[in-house]
């Protein structure tokens, strides 16, 4: 209707090219409100169809109604929503379709590829509900990965345990096995138990210079890249212990290190009293930020706000990391980190859909430039 009554008021234009003239007629502002009605009638509309949408999958709540719609317009034909996957999950870059359009594996943007344990189906599906699957999928997928490494941990050599299995499994698993030989050194060697743990830690770094300088793939490479800036912050962590004479699991020290427990079926994150469930987010086989005192100490607050149900605000200078931090600590815990761009524009709409998203699928958010 509004296409009509614009193109009729264009062609009685050409008429009465004067403007006068064409503009002197009551009925044209007449027509014009009505067509601002019909066309709020129809924005309210297909915001109210777009709710619907994001109500079923929470991380539409993070796109623009253009990215929406643009995925919502292809998806009849699945593999032309592919692209857009990227804007939904931070750690998948693809996944394979089979010849009868199921979807056995994810892809990372490097390239790496995680089986799934159950095939999706999205033929005949609507995309909100198919990619939904693949969030569920996604998350039982990495924890199947994640118990199959830590148990082949004790069973194969380091360095080819490291490249057989995907980075972020390579790196938690090597932590949970971390925390798990240092508490029984101290059970069972009492103070001398740091001592046995170093020298086992740079045995393991001698092997890991070995790795480094002979012929790995890029995958390879980028995880054993990863592991060593976590195994020199552990060997920095061990040598502090060993220093003060530490001879017990309960002493600060220790218990202010982000420690991973495997409980047979779970993964959880430790520091003091906080306890964070793992959240299997696939991130890719990702780089991770080199580990310093002050890290600790960011890591340490963030922990302790997040289990008493409080929020953090990292203070600095432009430049020091403070994002980066925070995201480190999200793929530390696999978990989904939304970046907010704060702007003078923003207004209550955009963060209430924000928050919706939040709220729906536990994602943390760090608002960037909040002042």
């Amino acid at each position: 209707i509004v296409d009509k009554s614009w193109r009729q008021t264009i062609s009685a234009a050409k008429v009465k090219p004067k403007v006068i003239e064409f503009c002197d007629s009551a009925k044209l502002l007449d027509r014009f409100r009505e067509s601002e009605i019909l066309l709020d009638q129809v924005q309210k509309g297909l915001s109210d169809y777009l709710e619907t949408k994001r109500s079923v999958f929470a991380r539409f709540y993070f796109l623009s109604n253009d990215e929406l719609l643009s995925i919502l317009s292809e998806s009849k034909d699945v593999k032309l929503v592919q692209p857009h996957l990227k804007k939904c999950f931070e750690g998948i870059d693809k996944v394979k379709f089979l010849g009868d359009l199921s979807i056995d594996r994810i892809i990372s943007p490097e390239n790496e590829e995680i089986m799934l344990m159950t095939k999706i189906d999205p033929v005949d599906k609507n995309v909100e509900v198919w990619m939904l699957e693949l969030e569920g999928m996604m998350r039982l997928s990495v924890r199947d990965v994640m118990g199959k490494a830590i148990a082949d941990y004790t069973n194969t050599p380091r360095p080819k345990w490291m490249q057989k299995w995907a980075g972020m499994c390579v790196l938690n698993g090597s932590q949970m096995h971390w925390t798990n030989e240092m508490e029984q050194l101290f059970l069972q060697q009492g103070v001398r138990g740091p001592v046995t743990m170093l020298q086992q830690q740079v045995a393991q770094l001698a092997d890991m210079t070995v790795l480094v300088r002979g012929h790995l793939s890029d995958a390879a490479r980028v995880t054993v890249g990863a592991l060593t800036v976590i195994d020199v912050h552990a060997r920095d962590v061990i040598k502090k212990l060993v220093d003060e004479g530490v001879e017990t699991k309960d002493n600060f020290g220790w218990t202010s290190q982000l420690r991973y427990y495997w409980d047979g079926t779970d993964l959880t994150a430790q520091m003091v009293a906080a306890t964070r469930p793992y959240g299997y987010e696939y991130l890719g086989n990702t780089f991770r930020l080199v580990i310093t005192p002050l890290t600790d100490k960011c890591y340490l607050t963030l922990m302790g706000a997040l289990q008493m149900i409080f929020g953090g605000a990292p203070a600095g200078p432009a430049g020091t990391g403070k994002t980066e931090t925070t995201k480190d600590l999200a793929k530390a815990l696999a978990m989904q980190c939304v970046v907010f761009n704060c702007s003078d524009g923003l207004d209550y709409v955009a963060m209430g859909k924000f928050f919706k998203g939040l709220a729906a699928c536990g994602a943390w958010a760090c608002f960037d430039e909040f002042n």
